[in-house]
């Protein structure tokens, strides 16, 4: 639907990454419109819009990594504003949660990342705008526009500011291979690649590399660290083949259970993530990189109906 002119453009934060939200407005040039979320005694979340968005252009940012109420809260807002006769909902997801189920590779499993598209259509999502989703067929679960970004610009950016040489760009599996070789090719890099296998869900184990790293600086890529388990055996067995420095970098930092303890203890010497997702606590291990800009830029692409896509052309 093109903007009309008189149609305006709010901006409102969940509260699953306030500080990103924050930092995407005021790079677009504008403060979060308002809005009250809270919760019932019992959990239950309630939303109210503090302002009339009646034939507003919505633009709602909400990450959905765990725990599911932001999900829940994603929807009610995207609910509230079709309600309010806003003209059109996008909804902005950083980090989206449920990505890893997208495909029914066993028996009597859900493709949750399906149900995921579907119920923000059913809430009123008139497009939505999300960054390195874990497969991008994704965007064909969605009966409206999807925008995808990509977090590799400002994580390239940032690790070409160590002017590093010899360097090789290492893929923690196969399926970080194109992702990996397209890194390599902006860096001007060699590529490498672990072969693993993953006996049970969050642990891998590694086999051998593939490429030469012996005497040269590394960085593994991969879209997101869980429990940091590939990443860290992955630098472990870089060491031992022989590579000095040792980075990684990755779009979307989940960090769950021992994965600080391991980085810290890994011999990786940074591991550089965007904030997509908020850090659980800060690390001397650990450096992030604001997407806020490129987000705030897609907004205003899709709100002046100009192209996405060139925002991440070489």
């Amino acid at each position: 639907m093109p903007a009309s002119s008189d149609s305006r453009v709010v901006i409102f934060g969940g509260r699953s990454n306030p500080a990103l939200a924050r930092r995407i407005a005021a790079s677009y040039g504008t403060s979060l419109g308002d809005v009250t979320i809270r919760e019932f005694a019992d959990g239950e979340i309630y939303v109210s819009y503090g302002e009339s968005i009646r034939g507003a252009d919505v633009f709602i940012i909400q990450s959905t990594h765990p725990h599911a109420d932001n999900w829940m809260e994603l929807l009610l807002m995207i609910d509230a504003a079709k309600r309010a006769s806003a003209r059109q909902v996008t909804a902005v997801i950083p980090y989206f949660g449920y990505a890893r189920q997208e495909r029914k590779d066993q028996p009597r499993v859900s493709i949750a990342a399906k149900l995921m598209a579907n119920m923000l259509t059913t809430a009123g999502a008139d497009r939505v705008l999300t960054m390195e989703l874990h497969a991008p067929p994704i965007q064909g679960f969605f009966d409206v526009p999807v925008d995808h970004l990509y977090g590799s610009g400002v994580l390239i950016d940032h690790v070409r500011a160590y002017e590093l040489e010899n360097f090789v760009v290492v893929a923690p599996d196969v399926g970080a291979l194109k992702m990996a070789r397209a890194y390599a090719q902006k860096l001007n890099a060699n590529i490498a690649l672990i072969d693993k296998r993953r006996p049970r869900q969050n642990e891998a184990r590694v086999m051998n590399i593939i490429g030469d790293v012996e005497g040269m600086n590394v960085m593994l890529i991969d879209d997101i660290v869980d429990t940091a388990g590939t990443l860290t055996r992955a630098a472990t067995a870089l060491r031992e083949a022989g590579a000095l420095d040792i980075m990684a970098a990755c779009t979307h930092a989940l960090l769950s259970g021992p994965a600080y303890e391991r980085i810290e203890a890994s011999p990786l010497e940074r591991l550089i993530i965007t904030d997509t997702i908020p850090l659980k606590r800060p690390s001397d291990s650990i450096e992030v990189v604001s997407v806020a800009g490129l987000f705030a830029k897609a907004i205003r692409h899709i709100y002046t109906n100009q192209s996405v896509s060139t925002l991440f052309k070489d």
